[in-house]
């Protein structure tokens, strides 16, 4: 039986009401309207920085794909206004949706004292505004890892705040993914001091190193998260060490929605697209999907 939409007014009236109600309520009534989205990294499904990502995401079942932004020069280099319109054909012909880009090439050309690496961050803003995409992950792992290097975080920091005024002029988001704990990131999002720069939590990645994921999430807040990874090491989602209903508790009190990209979640005994197949369907399963 089919639900008639919530007028304005009725939402308002919901929302009002809500102030008094206990947290496990005032969650029952959010869960009835908030929605999220389900995508992958385009690496993650075998297609790193190709346009074929979009086919093997619709196959998959996904809403979205998180697109690779990298060294100049290659095949799908997005600076090309060509390969942009490309992106394009394909997302609106497959129906998947673009959910962010991703830099992942900063794991081996380290944002904190490459100089080139610098530049493409900013090129990456001018992309973003061409195509009408609002975040990219930037990537701090591998050579470019910061974890327990002040020197280099005070680095990250003085480069954002650089090309923070030039991300909030195009409308964009610039998001720090690392090894970092979630008072770590508070304390760089401080200095930074600016709204165009936020935090890619990874579930997986914080809980590997020992967070408590569930705490960093409120500890974080709503408007400081721009996205989230849902990966696991080793297990398909929700066979592994990340509790999901617990995910959608805390989410559901700081009132955050948005996309849940999946990365990683692979088994040996199965192919890969069966694994991600179930992987969206786990989260469908958890999280309210849809229009």
């Amino acid at each position: 039986m089919s639900q008639r939409p919530l007028t304005r007014r009725a939402a308002l009236a919901a929302a009002a009401a809500a102030v008094s109600l206990s947290p496990g309520l005032r969650q029952l009534l959010a869960d009835q309207t908030r929605r999220f989205h389900i995508g992958a990294c385009d690496w993650s499904i075998g297609k790193r920085q190709h346009i074929e990502a979009f086919d093997v995401a619709r196959q998959i079942g996904l809403d979205g794909v998180q697109v690779s932004f990298d060294e100049a020069g290659a095949r799908y280099d997005l600076r090309k206004p060509e390969v942009r319109d490309e992106y394009a054909a394909a997302s609106k012909r497959t129906g998947v949706d673009i959910c962010s880009l991703a830099m992942g090439v900063l794991n081996n050309r380290p944002y904190a004292t490459d100089d080139e690496a610098e530049q493409w961050v900013s090129q990456c803003v001018d992309v973003m505004a061409a195509m009408g995409q609002k975040i990219v992950l930037l990537a701090f792992f591998g050579k470019g890892d910061i974890l327990d290097r002040p020197d280099l975080q005070a680095k990250v920091v003085e480069r954002l705040k650089k090309v923070a005024p030039k991300a909030e002029q195009a409308g964009v988001t610039l998001s720090i993914e690392s090894w970092l704990d979630a008072d770590a990131h508070l304390r760089m999002l401080d200095a930074i001091g600016s709204p165009a720069v936020k935090i890619y939590y990874d579930l997986g990645n914080m809980n590997k190193r020992g967070y408590d994921v569930y705490h960093e999430l409120r500890r974080l807040g709503r408007d400081r998260i721009c996205q989230i990874h849902t990966k696991e090491y080793g297990h398909l989602l929700g066979e592994g060490r990340v509790d999901y209903q617990k995910i959608k508790t805390a989410l559901g009190e700081i009132g955050w929605t948005g996309w849940l990209v999946i990365e990683g979640a692979t088994v040996k005994a199965k192919p890969m697209p069966e694994c991600y197949q179930h992987n969206q369907r786990y989260l469908r399963s958890v999280f309210p999907t849809g229009s």
